[in-house]
């Protein structure tokens, strides 16, 4: 018997191995296949994901006989633990930064109140249709959490789609409230779970939003410090002199734990690490040496990148897991109805905030240059409507155990998602290419007319986390306020913000946390070239 167990066993993990080898060569299909449709006008790396997924899972279905559609097995740990970090620190450690806080008041409209709107709405309307539809046993909880469920856009599909140099403040806006949206969700997902939302007061209403707030500034909060500590720590010790794969190490190590402590204390791992990026880019980043600086960059694109075509490839095959699809296959219209009245919720929910948030947002905007015109609106409320991976997660987490169902309202909810994940991603993001095309058929001129700061060059030297800042020439005369910054200055107050905020760093934070200008003068480090800096 024994020796039966111990067959099994080998037998299971060969198989396992088998599926790994398999999942890692579509890994390698997916980057290939990208790679030959990069100029491609329809279709991106996710959509290229997805679809050859789906084929996989087409495949794997006819060989195991209908039992199987993928390799592995859901998990919401690999894809909130593992897989999503590096795609979100990645997002805050490549953004520029002078644009992002820049339109902040307006992303946070979009990101967080915006959100809200689209909730409320997804959730009025759930509970309104499906009731009427008998679709299953469905509590308030579980219609609340399918308003956060499809709240949450997909801002990595998203992004693939518009390019921040062309169109710098669109990317800004949709990277931005893409980000803020994510975190958010969820946010609104866990105060949900930890609410008994059957008996709602006064009371609890305010316990609610209460959570929801100190969530929102914990996480913030605690990722700004991660971030200041792993600077101040690489700063003071200059592991460069040593060897520079302790400083890269740390730098990836620290970037993750940020995202760990969150989910420790139970606060939001999204927003943590966001901002953990923002910080780690603007003081950890120039604390290392030119080689870390380098291989930190890519290290942390690469890995963003590999996790996003992951979650697209699996969610592709998990699209036809036969289990659920059995469980309602006595009723395929509902299904259809269900995903279609979703679909319906998602796209009003979207124009309910996008439209009237960016009057608001233009009644604050004196600069003809910095509103965001109607077309540009258009565009905004079109990439946002897209649902991926966050969806999927908080859909399996609520209505599955462990990935399996057998209760016919969860399955219904369920393959409702990845319908629309399928179809928003799909058609959605296909139609996106061509559709900021006919919007915006000049971007260059676009580039020129909306952001008065140069764009940034390809180079490593000067990357996105420059931030269309001073060059490595200019950082000699640092005193000297260019006429745009001037400008900029003299137009809105949150300018005035930024330039108070440029004051307090350059003397406060800087000299302690480190940045640019105030790396340490160490044999072999990059000052050494470039002669002594401002201490």
């Amino acid at each position: 018997m024994a020796i039966g167990i111990l067959n099994s066993l080998l037998a299971s993990d060969h198989s396992s191995i088998v599926s790994m080898n398999l999942f890692v060569a579509l890994l390698c299909g997916c980057i290939v296949i990208g790679h030959l449709l990069e100029e491609s006008r329809w279709m991106n790396e996710s959509i290229t994901a997805l679809v050859i997924g789906v084929c996989t899972g087409v495949v794997i279905l006819l060989t195991t006989g209908g039992k199987s559609s993928h390799l592995l097995v859901f998990s919401e740990d690999l894809f909130f633990i593992y897989l999503l970090p590096p795609i979100i620190f990645n997002a805050g450690f490549q953004v520029k930064k002078k644009q992002f806080f820049r339109n902040f008041m307006t992303i946070m409209l979009f990101g967080a109140v915006g959100t809200l709107i689209s909730f409320g709405i997804i959730s009025a309307g759930a509970i309104q249709f499906f009731k009427e539809l008998h679709i299953g046993d469905l509590q308030i909880g579980d219609y609340l959490a399918i308003g956060a469920i499809f709240s949450a856009t997909d801002s990595v599909c998203t992004l693939q789609v518009l390019n921040q140099d062309e169109t710098p403040l669109l990317y800004s806006l949709v990277f931005g409230e893409g980000v803020v949206n994510d975190a958010t969700s969820v946010v609104l997902f866990n105060a949900i779970q930890s609410f008994d939302l059957t008996h709602i007061n006064s009371t609890i209403a305010l316990k609610f939003v209460g959570n929801f707030f100190y969530l929102f500034i914990s996480s913030t909060l605690l990722g700004v410090v991660t971030g200041l500590l792993s600077a101040f720590i690489i700063k003071k010790l200059y592991f460069g002199r040593h060897s520079t794969d302790r400083e890269v190490a740390l730098m990836i190590l620290m970037a993750y734990l940020s995202y760990m402590l969150a989910e420790l204390f139970y606060l939001s791992g999204i927003l943590t690490v966001f901002f953990c990026g923002i910080v780690m880019s603007h003081y950890t980043w120039h604390n290392v040496t030119e080689s870390s600086r380098v291989t930190t960059k890519h290290a942390f694109a690469t890995l963003s990148f590999v996790a996003e075509i992951f979650i697209f490839l699996y969610v592709g095959m998990d699209a036809l897991d036969i289990e659920k699809w059995r469980v309602i296959s006595d009723s395929p219209g509902k299904s259809v109805g269900v995903s279609s009245i979703l679909l319906g919720l998602i796209l009003v929910g979207r124009a309910a905030f996008v439209f009237p948030l960016s009057f608001i947002s233009n009644l604050t905007k004196k600069a003809p240059h910095e509103k965001i015109e109607f077309k540009q609106q258009v565009t905004i409320w079109w990439a946002g409507l897209m649902r991926g991976a966050v969806s999927m997660a908080l859909a399996y987490n609520q209505f599955t155990s462990l990935g399996h169902t057998q209760v016919r309202g969860n399955a219904m909810m369920i393959t409702s998602t990845i319908t629309v994940v399928l179809f928003s991603t799909v058609v959605f993001g296909l139609m996106t290419k061509p559709l900021v095309r006919i919007l915006l058929p000049s971007p260059k001129h676009l580039s020129r007319m909306l952001s008065s700061e140069p764009t940034t060059p390809k180079s490593f030297f000067l990357p996105l986390l420059n931030n269309g800042q001073e060059s490595e020439a200019e950082q000699g005369n640092r005193s000297v306020i260019r006429p745009s910054s001037l400008r900029m200055l003299l137009t809105t107050p949150s300018h005035t913000v930024h330039y108070y905020w440029r004051k307090f760093d350059d003397a406060f934070m800087r000299p302690v946390f480190g940045g640019r200008g105030f790396v340490p003068f160490v044999p072999g480090s990059p000052t050494e070239q470039n002669g002594p800096q401002w201490q």
